[in-house]
This record gives structure tokens, C-alpha cells and sequence, in this order.
């Protein structure tokens, strides 16, 4: 009797026919981003929250590894990368991003913003809709969303600041950004540039006597270990911003797109929503970490507005670009009605 062989070598031949064909390459998108990777910290909760939808609404295809506190290097090197296509994506702080995209400085004039609702009315609308396409033009960087830095508040070991003549002397730092430097000059302060990375160190050493932040990075950082003052004036609504290689993005299926699209939202979402809050509770959280807290009064802050926003406004006319700059005063105020 002859025993029928075809079926069992078909099904041999197909198998090792499969374990010929290449696997399907994965797309992978290097996410870095500069608060520690824990999941009390805004930036990280929303990362993973990116990396889950994104795998997910894909099947597979998008594989995302992200790179928390600094891991993919300084915010001007990152931001070459994005440029350059060596990173896919990395959500960057407003002073990071005019070394590559000089217009994103205007984000620096000070008391723009009344709340977080008036920030999010200009930056979700048309104006921020109209930088973002600005910035991919000239970049090749797709701005995707807005998210928050958090309000910044100036903190000193010296003294309260409740007026713009207390900051007079301190020496304070500042991020490396010149709209910084002339808004703490404007006050009359001493204002020191330094990278974020080194902050605690020098205000531990000394090198510092103050500087200015939200709550967010002030528990970030523990600066609090190192400040005795915290005024809370709220000067400027500081920004992270999503990015992407614009290349990269657009290379990818539309379907991959919509999974990106789809999980950057989730993401900005998680991350407005806890840095919003801590925002928010600022006198508590940062009084409960052992720093004396000023609030300061609507004149009072006024009092800081007249004397720091037409000083920094001219500084942005000559040296960025007064049309930006009139432009988010124009929505701003627009916003406000």
C-alpha cells in the first residue's frame, strides 16, 4: 500500500516558505521628553499614555520608545534631531525650541495670559494653528499640540517678592533664552542663564539666588530644597510643544497617522490636565514643601505687567518679529473679549 506523502510535504514546504518571508518592519518613533520618568510627572504619565494608544491603533506597525529626563540629550541638540530626522518626536519646553525656531521667543512676553482657559482659547485656535504651519514650513518640524509648562512663579532664598523693586540685586536665573533675560533686566533683577539640568546645583551653590518656574518643575527639579520664596504672579504661561519630523510623519500609512494623531491628543490631554492642577494648588503643594508664599494681588501684578511687558515687547519687535508678536497680542486680546 502507498502512503500519500503530497499533503504532509505541502504543508512542510508552506511552512518554510513563511519562515522565509521577512517579518513586516516596524516603524519605531523615538519619544524623548525632560521630566523624570515617573508616573507623577505630567510629561511621562502622558508618554506612556502615547506609547500604549499609538501600539495599539496601529497593530503593531508603530513601535514607541521612549526616552524620559534629558536621555536623548540637551533641548537644542533634540531639536536638531527633529529637524534632521535623527528623532521622530519629543515634546519640548518653550526655551528650547527658538534655537531652531526663533518666532517660538515671543512665547516669553509676559502677563499674556489671565488662566489657562484664555491660553488654551488662543493656542487651540486659529493663531496657534497659524505658528504651527509657520514652524513646519521653515523647520520641517510638525508642530502637532500645545501642552502646559506651567504658570511661572519667581522664587529667591533672600527675600518675599511682592513688588518689582524686591527683585532688585537678586541674581536669578533664567533659562537660556535672551526674552528671559530682558524680562527679569526689566524688573530689575541680576538674571543669569543656565541650563535646566545644572538649576539645582546652582542655586544649592549659590550661583543663584533665585529663579523662575512652575510648580510642575519646581517639584521636578526639588528646587524648594533650595528656595525659602515663592511669589506666585504667574509672569508667563510657559509651553511644552509636541513635535515630529514632518518627514517622518508623512511617510507614514494613514491609518498610522490617525493612531499618532489620535494618541498625541490623549496625550496633551493628560499632561494639560495634571500640570493644570498642580497650577492650581500652587499655595498649598509649595507651602506644604516648606517655602513662604506670596500671592500677589490683581494691582500688584499689574503693577509687574506695566513695568516688564512694553520692555520685552520691544525687545521681540527688534530682535524676533514684531508681526508674531503683535499677532498673539491681537489673539490674546481677542480672547479676553
Amino acid at each position: 500500500m502507498k502512503i500519500r506523502r503530497l499533503p504532509f510535504l505541502a504543508a512542510i514546504a508552506a511552512a518554510a516558505a513563511t519562515l522565509a518571508m521577512p517579518a513586516m518592519a516596524q516603524k519605531v518613533i523615538k519619544y524623548g521628553h525632560y521630566q523624570p520618568g515617573k508616573n507623577d510627572q505630567p510629561k511621562h504619565l502622558a508618554a506612556l499614555a502615547f506609547k500604549e494608544h499609538v501600539e495599539k491603533a496601529s497593530n503593531g506597525s508603530l513601535k514607541v520608545e521612549i526616552y524620559p529626563a534629558g536621555q536623548l540629550g540637551p533641548a537644542q541638540q533634540v531639536m536638531e534631531g527633529l529637524r534632521m530626522g535623527t528623532v521622530e518626536m519629543a515634546v519640548v519646553h518653550d526655551g528650547g525650541i527658538p534655537g531652531v525656531y526663533k518666532t517660538f521667543n515671543i512665547f516669553g512676553l509676559p502677563y499674556v495670559f489671565n488662566d489657562h482657559a484664555h491660553a488654551y482659547a488662543v493656542l487651540d485656535g486659529q493663531f496657534g494653528k497659524e505658528l504651527a504651519e509657520d514652524m513646519r514650513k521653515r523647520t520641517g518640524i510638525r508642530l502637532a499640540a500645545y501642552a502646559d509648562n506651567g504658570i511661572r512663579h519667581f522664587t529667591n532664598n533672600k527675600r518675599p517678592i511682592r513688588t518689582p523693586d524686591d527683585m532688585k540685586g537678586l541674581k536669578m536665573r533664567v533659562q537660556p533664552s535672551p526674552v528671559f533675560v530682558k524680562l527679569v533686566e526689566s524688573l530689575g533683577g541680576s538674571p543669569t542663564a543656565i541650563d535646566w539640568g545644572e538649576l539645582p546645583a546652582a542655586l544649592a551653590q549659590g550661583t543663584a539666588d533665585g529663579q523662575e518656574n512652575g510648580v510642575t518643575n519646581i517639584l521636578a527639579g526639588s528646587l524648594f530644597q533650595h528656595q525659602k520664596h515663592v511669589s506666585i504672579g504667574g509672569h508667563v504661561y510657559s509651553l511644552h510643544a509636541y513635535l515630529i519630523n514632518d518627514r517622518f510623519y508623512n511617510g507614514l500609512s494613514a491609518a498610522e497617522r490617525k493612531a499618532v494623531d489620535e494618541g498625541v491628543t490623549k496625550a496633551q490631554k493628560i499632561h494639560r490636565d495634571m500640570t493644570r492642577e498642580q497650577d492650581l494648588s500652587a499655595k498649598k503643594v509649595l507651602s506644604e514643601k516648606g517655602m513662604t508664599v506670596t500671592e500677589l494681588t490683581a494691582a500688584e501684578v499689574d503693577r509687574f505687567r506695566r513695568q516688564a511687558q512694553p520692555a520685552v515687547k520691544a525687545y521681540l519687535d527688534a530682535e524676533v518679529s514684531k508681526e508674531w508678536a503683535d499677532k498673539l497680542l491681537t489673539a490674546a486680546n481677542a480672547a479676553r473679549k
